[in-house]
């Protein structure tokens, strides 16, 4: 896909501030600092549309970024850093469980991780969360290129096992140095629009 326009229009914390276009929208859920900013601004081409920050824990808002004006790259707060308060975390799980279980226009999620890493237990309950409510999901495993090639089959099949993933393709190894994966998720994201438009001509 040809990114011709991309913008943030609007960060919410509650259904009211939420879009009212029914365009489909794909939201973005991972640990604070894995990479989910990067991984937009790559999809997109842009350096710093996605607000990257030196700081975990400082998104704490549902960030709704424009595309193409036809679709949402919807950017969740990050989770598991231990310096925000117990309420402060209180309060974005249930501005998260809102969005997650009530957005019809949410069509897939991307539960993005770090590729160096074994999945955290806060990861795998995300990816619980998601499955629980029925959600379509891939997992992006951001950094591949600090892994040496060789060992990529070893820590792919590391992460798609903590995870319990049904199948290959619903794990895409991500670089935003070298691009890695980028086609891979485009075709992805592009398959989820096409099935919205078609189900919302039925």
């Amino acid at each position: 896909m040809h990114v011709k326009d991309a913008e943030i229009v609007m960060s919410a914390v509650d259904p009211k501030q939420y879009p009212a276009t029914g365009f489909a929208e794909i939201a973005l859920a991972g640990r604070s600092n894995v990479g989910k900013s990067s991984f937009i601004n790559k999809l997109i081409n842009r350096k710093a549309l996605a607000r990257t920050s030196s700081k975990p824990g400082k998104t704490q808002t549902l960030n709704f970024y424009l595309i193409n004006n036809s679709f949402y790259f919807v950017d969740v707060p990050g989770y598991g850093y231990a310096k925000v308060s117990k309420t402060e975390r209180a309060k974005w799980g249930q501005m998260l469980e809102t969005y997650f279980t009530q957005r019809d226009t949410l069509r897939h999620v991307f539960l993005i991780v770090d590729f160096r890493h074994e999945p955290t237990e806060d990861d795998i309950q995300m990816k619980d969360f998601i499955e629980y409510y029925n959600l379509p999901y891939s997992v992006i495993a951001t950094k591949c290129d600090k892994i040496p090639r060789g060992k990529w089959n070893q820590h792919f099949y590391r992460i798609k096992k903590a995870l319990n993933l049904p199948s290959d393709e619903s794990l895409i190894m991500f670089s935003k140095e070298t691009g890695e994966g980028l086609e891979k998720a485009w075709t992805l994201i592009e398959g989820i629009l096409t099935e919205y438009d078609e189900a919302a001509q039925e």
